[in-house]
This record gives structure tokens, C-alpha cells and sequence, in this order.
């Protein structure tokens, strides 16, 4: 062997290579190989057949690359096979999409029917009716590639049938022919036969129809929201024009809706809906540029084109097209979550499809709340005599908090005159009705003082109205003004809360740390997205809507298990039955800290912003309430969320002028106000929850796991032992006796019978709701409940 046979020996194994064989001679010469006897043979002599060569392993002969390829192929092979079969076997079918629309039907909580909506709102027009610039941008905001294209995005469909076998649900992308044979033959099923079926139907209609035939069809069957299928009911519904008439700037919002036609809407869009939909619209356009349709000199001379005012849908008159429209979203939000749709998705496989629908409205509290608007506030107010009274928007909702049932809701005073829902819009400040949610934070935190001590409702804070708000010495550069900018002294937590006292929750908002307050409330239930945690927020500045307070405080009142609102009880659409969300989650503050701040609100009730509405109110017959009032800067919103054990309910008032949808002063709004006529949290709307709710609800007790707050009865020794250094017109009713200092007369005692009788001698046990309320407020008080400026 030479050296170079030997070193590759080594490297395959350090062993010296046998010698090679010499070639056989053939038998027939009688050479030694015809022969020698087998068992000389290497493999007979139990050796390897050959050292030069190693055996296979066993996954080498299982997975061999001819075996690896073959399998590719055959797999291939049949795919192509099957698909073929497919395209052989699956039919066009009868379209009509139309015929296939049927009647919701909505009913109460018992049963009863409550609305019956159905009637399709389409009118086919031809392609040639409308301007080809027009259809361009449907071309341009959906497919770019549909003149050219076979009529399927074969990555795309791919794409969708993976998520779906994947279970994450939504589709990939797809063409006009594909959304056109979706709309108008199959449905909005996310399961792989449909999706198979999409595509063999969507590449023969290709073949069938030409691509205006098709994109005529897309048009005239798509759902453009408000009501409208198709593009001439959405020219109508949007811009008050036949579709003929269309500019190509109202064309391009037209096409951008199909992405989410309700979430697009301008008339309800959120900030971010707007931003979205403008996004879009300029999107299409840019296309067009892109592709030769539009020039760039006619693209820059065009500006957003906003939509007109809606107009209800037929049948939907009073509250029924609110609950109606509440009620579809929440099916659509449960079935993009549930089946992965997208929201425009949704929104075709719920309206007008056949769905049965129970609510969990009640029609006793619903006609309950209604009435109680009406007699408090709708009946009072003149628009002919006062400009200002057709500013006034009214949004209430109750719910259970026990279940998170939508018992009753008031989203405006007619859906035909008023589409957007006040009780669900989010554009307005809830202003001190936040407060509560900075002392949940507080208490679930431990947080102290700036001075290291517990914060709890019997801390002292400085209630100086423009109080510069300090972070452990420094100043932060925020020193909100006091209602009236009235100075308050030294004033426990408790006390801050009935007078609703800014420059004390400000500080408290940074004591906790912001970024916690804000968490906090997210998990109570707010939707704090996009909200920055600066000390600003303390005063309740982001937006909010009733409803989402309600929930807020419903978790309040459910000992901080988190409650999520919901209208629907059942949804059922041939046979199938989708299973909504259970309202009420885990535990999201701790039952002690929820239940200390139902004890601190049962005293803005009984001793503050909301005494005389509320604790006053001769309906009242001993019921437990706690709640909080809010006034937004401008007097442009007024809050009253409030709750009994068994029910909890948020009422809002907002100024919008009627043209412009402007944020505008509520300020004069009835004439039967004292000057300057501010609209307060304790005036009409806290007359509205009252009105209501009392009439409503039974006498309950809150059961309650805390000893700090209002509804605690005075103990004989004092949790804090600040002597108060206030006048007597800063002692609200509510706090019990806090000091034996003599300094204190008897005029400055609270109304509660145990501060009338000697710190030695053992308080009553009543509760603070079960007295008579007794204002002890003395006339030079700059919060008279007379003078309606509670805040």
C-alpha cells in the first residue's frame, strides 16, 4: 500500500486499507476464482463486504434523494389530478345574491320582537352608467393587475388556504373576480371548500365573462355600508347623487370603504377610522398615478370628499336602529375574532343575512330610561328659543353587573335625526368621572404620599386650587385649577372626592405614577390605546364613551372582576349558533381596592357633587348608591355613572352643533338655570340616572370587603389624626368626626348623627345611605348644591 492509499485510510477510519482485489478470472480458464470456496469471501468470513466503502444508514435508504423526488412528484401529481377533477366538477352556479338576502330579526331579552330589518337596499346600474374614471379607482384600491390577470391570485388563495388549515382564519389576498364570485355565488365561509370553490368558479367566470361584465357585477354587489348594496344605493346613501354623477375623488372614498365600511364611515369613524380612510383614499389615488389612469396635475388637484349626513334605515326609527347597529357590531367584532374574518367580511356575513338575534335589552328599563330623558332633560329643551338647545346630545347605558348584560341603552333622540350612537362615541372627555379609576390605582399600588404615607380615603392632601403637582420635590409643570378656582386647604381623600377636587387627584395621579394609572384603567376596562400617561389625564381628558365608563364601574361594582358590556344574548342563523364571550373575566384589581372605592362614591352621593339630585331625590326610599358627577372644560360634556348592588348605569351629556358636529359649550342649554346656567354631572344628569334607576331597581345593600369610605360607619378612634385647619364651608357631610380639637364648633361637624354626640360615646351603626339627606353646607359656600356648580 503506499502512502497515499494509507492516509486515506486514516482519514476514513485509522485502520489500513486492505489490499485491493485482484479481477477474478473467468471460470471457463480455469483460474482460481471459478474454484475457491464462498466462505473465503470477505462478507462470508463475517467481514464488511467492503472497508473502502461504508453501509447506508437506515434513514439514507428510507429517504434517498430518488425516493424524495419521486414522492414530489407523485404528490404533484395528484394535486394536479384532484384539481382538475375539481374544475371538471364544480359548476357556476345561479347567482343572486339579491334573492339570497333575508330578514334579522332583533327581540328583546324576553322574546318579544324588537325590530325586523331586511329590506335590501340595491339598485343594479349599468357599468356604462358610470364614469370610467370611477370604476378605475375600484380597480386601482383592489386589484391593479385585473385587465391582465387569469382571475385568481394563486399566492394568495395559497396563502388563505394555509391560514385556514392553520386555524388563523383570514384570507389572503384576492382579486375582483374572486371577491365577485364570493359576494355573489358562495358566501363568507372561511373553510377550505369554499375557498377551493372560489377558485375553480372564479377561473371559469374569468374564461365566461369579460372583465366588465365581472367588475360590474363586484360593484353592484358589494356593501358599502349604511344600508347600501351596490355602488348606486352607496352614491345615494354618501353623496346624495347617482352614481352617474360621481366624481373620481367621491369615487376613490366609495372604493375605499369596501376595506371596512362601518370602521370608514365618516359619520362614525373614530380618529383613527379617519385617518385610516384617508389613508386609503389617497392610496387609490396614487395607484392611479401609477398605473397611467390619472395624471399627476389632476391627482393634486384633488381634496377629500366628505361624505354627507346618513340617513336611518327604514324600521329603525327611535332607539331600535341604536340597539340594532350595537348589536351587529358585536356579532361582527365575535366573528372576526372567532373565524378570523376581516371586518368587511364580518360586516357581509351579518347584515340582512337571516340572523335571529335576542338582545339582552329589557323593554321595561329600556322604556324606563327613555322616559326618564325625556322627562328630565328632551321635554325641557326649545331650539326655537334657544340656539343652544339643539346642541344638546344625550347617551346613556346601564348594565348588570353581575352578568355585564346591556340592559339599556339611549344613543340619541332619534336614530333617523341623530345617526351617531352617544352611547357609544368616544370623542368626549369623561372628565371627573376618571377620578375613581386614579384612586383604584392608588389602592391596588399601595402607593404612598410624596411623604411616604399610605394613600388611602383618610389621607390629607393640600386642596389648593393651581397647586403646582410635584414628583418627590420637583415640579412637573401642571397646576390644575379647582371648579370655580376654589381652594380647598388641607382635605382628606375622601372629602376630595365628594368635591370632586382637581389639584388632589392631579397629585395623586403622579404619587401613583401615571404609567400605572393608565394601566390600570386599561385593565378596568378602558380602551387606552394611543393615551399618553402624563399628569394632564388625572382630569379625565382622553375620550370615553358611557358605555365604556358603565363597564368601568360595573367592574367597580362586581368586587373587580372585569366587566365587559355586551347587547346580545343569542345569535342564531340557520341552525348555526355563535357563542358570544362570557361579559365577566377574572379579577383585574383586588376586591378590597374595588370595594374601598364603591365605599368612597356611596359620599359624593350622600355628601357631595350629586346630594341633591340623587340623595335628595324622593324616589330614592333608602337605596344604596355610590357614583361620581363630571364636568369637561368649556362645559362641553356632564357626567353622571352611578350605581345601586344590582345595576349600573352612565349617563353623558355633549354639545355638538348640528352642522358641523363641532364640540361646542352647553352653557344655557333650558333657561331654567341660575347664571352662568353651567350643565353640571349633579344637574340633569344625574336627574336622568336617578329617574331611571330608582324606578327600576329595589332597596339592595352593597356587600362590601373594606373598613376605609364613606359607606364605613365611624369608628370611636380616628384612622388619622390631622387636626382640620379648613373653614366650616370645606367639611363635607359625609366624613365622620376626625379630631376632638377644640377649635372645631359645633357648626362645623358633619350632619351624621355620630359627630353630634360626644367622641366617647359609640356611633350608630347606619350606614351613610340610609339617612336623610341634611345639607350642612353653609350659605358662604362656594359649592352651594343651590347654585348647581358641582363639578
Amino acid at each position: 500500500m503506499g502512502r497515499a492509499e494509507e492516509r486515506r485510510a486514516r482519514q476514513r477510519g485509522g485502520r489500513r486499507a486492505a489490499p485491493r482485489p485482484r479481477r477474478p478470472l473467468p471460470a471457463e480458464a480455469g483460474g482460481p476464482a471459478a474454484t475457491a470456496p464462498a466462505a473465503a469471501t470477505p462478507a462470508a468470513a463475517g467481514r464488511p463486504a467492503a472497508a473502502g466503502k461504508p453501509a447506508k444508514s437506515l434513514i439514507r435508504r428510507i429517504f434517498g434523494w430518488k425516493k424524495i423526488l419521486g414522492t414530489f412528484f407523485g404528490v404533484c401529481l395528484l394535486g394536479i389530478l384532484g384539481f382538475v377533477g375539481l374544475y371538471l366538477y364544480v359548476d357556476v352556479p345561479e347567482g343572486n345574491a339579491a334573492a339570497r338576502q333575508q330578514s334579522n330579526v332583533y327581540k328583546y331579552s324576553d322574546g318579544t320582537i324588537l325590530a325586523r330589518k331586511g329590506e335590501v337596499n340595491r339598485e343594479i346600474v349599468d357599468l356604462s352608467k358610470v364614469p370610467r374614471k370611477v370604476q378605475l379607482t375600484f380597480v386601482a384600491a383592489e386589484n391593479k393587475s385585473f385587465y391582465h390577470d387569469s382571475g385568481v391570485d394563486f399566492r394568495g388563495t395559497a396563502r388563505g388556504l394555509i391560514n385556514t388549515l392553520s386555524g388563523k382564519g383570514k384570507q389572503g389576498g384576492s382579486t375582483i373576480t374572486q371577491q365577485y364570485v364570493k359576494n355573489y355565488y358562495l358566501n363568507q365561509d372561511q373553510t377550505v371548500t369554499r375557498k377551493l370553490k372560489e377558485l375553480v368558479i372564479s377561473l371559469k367566470v374569468d374564461r365566461e365573462k369579460s372583465k366588465d361584465d365581472i367588475l360590474a357585477g363586484y360593484i353592484n354587489t358589494s356593501y358599502y355600508g349604511r344600508n347600501a348594496y351596490g355602488i348606486q344605493a352607496a352614491a345615494q346613501a354618501y353623496y346624495h347623487r347617482d352614481a352617474q354623477d360621481l366624481s373620481v375623488a367621491q369615487g376613490a372614498y366609495l372604493a375605499a370603504l369596501l376595506q371596512a365600511p362601518s370602521q370608514y364611515d365618516w359619520a362614525v369613524a373614530t380618529k383613527t377610522g379617519k385617518r385610516l380612510v384617508k389613508e386609503r383614499w389617497n392610496y387609490v389615488l396614487d395607484n392611479m398615478v401609477e398605473e397611467g389612469w390619472l395624471s399627476k396635475t389632476e391627482r393634486n388637484s384633488l381634496h377629500f370628499p366628505y361624505p354627507e349626513e346618513p340617513k336611518g334605515a327604514p324600521g329603525l326609527g327611535g332607539q331600535k336602529g341604536y340597539l340594532v347597529e350595537l348589536a351587529n357590531q358585536q356579532l361582527e367584532q365575535q366573528l372576526m375574532t372567532q373565524e378570523g374574518l376581516t371586518q368587511s367580511q364580518a360586516e357581509n356575513a351579518v347584515i340582512d343575512k337571516g340572523w335571529t338575534i335576542t338582545l339582552n335589552i329589557s323593554r321595561k328599563k329600556q322604556s324606563a330610561l327613555e322616559r326618564a330623558v325625556k322627562t328630565q332633560l328632551t321635554g325641557k329643551l326649545d331650539p326655537k328659543k334657544r340656539k343652544v338647545d339643539g346642541d344638546i346630545q344625550a347617551g346613556a347605558a346601564s348594565v348588570d353587573p353581575k352578568t355585564g348584560r346591556i340592559v339599556a341603552l339611549y344613543g340619541g333622540q332619534d336614530y333617523y335625526k341623530h345617526y351617531f350612537d352617544n352611547a357609544t362615541r368616544r370623542d368626549y372627555q369623561p372628565a371627573s368621572t376618571f377620578k375613581p379609576v386614579i384612586l383604584a390605582a392608588a389602592l391596588e399600588q399601595n402607593a404612598t404620599t410624596q411623604d411616604g404615607k399610605p394613600i388611602t380615603a383618610d389621607t390629607v392632601y393640600d386642596g389648593t386650587s393651581r397647586r403646582q403637582v410635584l414628583d418627590h420635590g420637583s415640579p412637573v409643570g401642571f397646576a390644575p385649577p379647582n371648579e370655580d378656582d376654589v381652594d380647598y386647604d388641607k382635605i382628606t381623600v375622601q372629602q376630595a372626592m365628594n368635591k370632586s377636587v382637581n389639584s388632589v387627584f392631579a397629585q395623586m395621579g403622579v404619587d401613583v405614577g401615571m404609567d400605572k394609572v393608565m394601566s390600570t384603567a386599561g385593565r378596568l376596562g378602558m380602551d387606552t390605546k394611543g393615551m399618553q400617561p402624563v399628569p394632564a389625564q388625572t382630569l379625565g381628558s382622553m375620550g370615553a364613551s358611557p358605555l365604556e365608563m358603565a363597564g368601568i364601574y360595573a367592574t367597580f361594582a362586581n368586587h373587580g372582576y372585569r366587566v365587559t358590556p355586551t347587547i346580545i344574548k343569542s345569535a342564531e342563523n340557520k341552525g348555526r349558533s355563535v357563542e358570544m364571550p362570557n361579559p365577566v373575566g377574572g379579577s383585574v384589581i383586588s376586591r378590597t381596592a374595588a370595594d374601598t372605592v364603591t365605599s368612597v362614591l356611596t359620599g359624593v352621593v350622600d355628601d357631595g357633587t350629586a346630594q341633591e339630585s340623587v340623595a335628595g331625590n324622593p324616589l330614592r326610599d333608602g337605596q344604596q348608591v355610590a357614583g361620581k358627577t363630571g364636568t369637561s372644560d368649556e362645559n362641553k360634556s356632564a357626567w353622571f355613572t352611578g350605581y345601586t348592588p344590582t345595576l349600573v348605569t352612565s349617563v353623558g351629556l355633549f354639545g355638538e352643533d348640528p352642522k358641523t358636529k363641532a364640540h361646542v359649550s352647553m352653557k344655557g342649554a333650558t333657561g331654567l338655570l341660575k347664571p352662568p346656567g353651567r350643565i353640571n354631572g349633579g344637574g340633569y344628569p344625574a336627574k336622568i340616572w336617578a329617574a331611571y334607576t330608582f324606578g327600576v331597581t329595589s332597596r339592595a345593600t352593597f356587600d362590601l370587603n373594606t373598613t376605609q369610605g364613606a359607606a364605613v360607619a365611624p369608628v370611636e378612634t380616628p384612622s388619622w389624626t390631622h387636626t382640620p385647619t379648613r373653614t366650616p364651608s370645606q367639611t363635607p357631610t359625609s366624613e365622620p368626626p376626625t379630631s376632638t380639637s377644640p377649635s372645631e364648633t359645633p357648626s362645623q361637624t358633619p350632619s351624621r348623627t355620630p359627630s353630634q354626640t360626644p367622641p366617647t360615646q359609640t356611633p350608630p351603626t347606619q350606614t351613610p345611605t340610609s339617612r336623610p339627606p341634611t345639607p350642612s353646607l353653609t350659605p358662604e359656600n362656594p359649592l352651594d348644591p343651590q347654585d348647581d356648580q358641582q363639578q
